[in-house]
């Protein structure tokens, strides 16, 4: 049973972007002869919710908040600095109830402020959709800065997710992170396109505006390295699993294809009698 539990743990943490409910549905349906496997996913669903910084509307309000260790509380309840909100979340069903008010204080608090509004800024002019948090972490010593934007079209048979993670220390001014893209095409096929990118940056004003500006450069420079890279798949790998002439090395003359012989004209052989 415990094999069992890891694998279809493993199923879970895998789950693409925004084809979770798809992956339980399957795990029940594989594991009908054992029904209580799914209560005992709970750690596994955490997780996924977790670095996966899903998103979630919360009750009666309008713009949906991050999921992530770095606003956990414990005990399953987390919170959302822009609102001033805590709340308890289903990891199973990813659904936000039990609302309060969390008003945040600290020594880090007008920094988290003035982040989130320049982060705001910079997101909603280069992201079409894209929810964004700013957390003190490590006893009030730095700030994790999250951004994450989801892209789900399931009727086109694709889904996608990009997500940012940034360590602040105003101590040093150091800004590390990550950003990490994830897109699942599954049209008569099933392909991945997974990457992760390292950042490491200063900022040298230590301002809510600088944050904002590193992030901004670092991001656009990635976006910049990953339409290069498309377009050398294209023009180079991709082009290179098709077959640019028949046999013949001649190309074939569509106009008159009707006509042809197959055997003699585009196989390049005597036709057989």
């Amino acid at each position: 049973m415990s094999s069992n539990k890891a694998i279809v743990s493993s199923f879970v943490e895998g789950a693409p972007p925004g084809e979770l409910a798809d992956v339980i549905a399957d795990i029940k349906a594989l594991t009908s002869s054992t029904p209580n496997l799914i209560n005992e996913l709970g750690p596994a669903f955490e997780k996924y919710n977790e670095e996966q910084f899903t998103t979630v509307k919360l009750p009666g309000g309008s713009q949906p908040v991050i999921i992530s260790s770095h606003n956990s509380l414990g005990d399953g309840r987390y919170y959302d600095t822009e609102s001033a909100s805590s709340f308890a979340f289903d990891h199973a069903t990813q659904k936000a109830s039990g609302v309060q008010s969390h008003v945040l204080e600290g020594a880090q608090t007008d920094l988290v402020n003035s982040t989130l509004k320049s982060l705001g800024s910079y997101v909603k002019e280069h992201f079409p959709n894209a929810v964004y948090g700013v957390y003190p972490i490590e006893d009030d010593s730095r700030l994790a800065v999250i951004i994450v934007a989801n892209k789900y079209s399931p009727n086109n048979f694709w889904n996608g997710r990009w997500r940012s993670l940034y360590i602040f220390d105003p101590a040093s001014g150091a800004l590390e992170g990550s950003i990490k893209v994830d897109v699942h095409y599954y049209e008569d096929g099933n392909v991945r396109l997974l990457t992760n990118k390292s950042v490491n940056a200063s900022v040298s004003s230590g301002t809510g505006a600088g944050i904002a500006k590193e992030i901004s450069a670092a991001e656009k420079k990635y976006q910049e390295e990953l339409n290069r890279s498309f377009t050398s798949l294209s023009e180079g790998a991709f082009k290179a699993l098709r077959r640019q002439l028949p046999v013949t090395r001649q190309k074939v003359e569509w106009d008159k294809v009707a006509s042809y012989r197959l055997g003699q004209d585009i196989g390049g052989g005597a036709a057989r009698r």
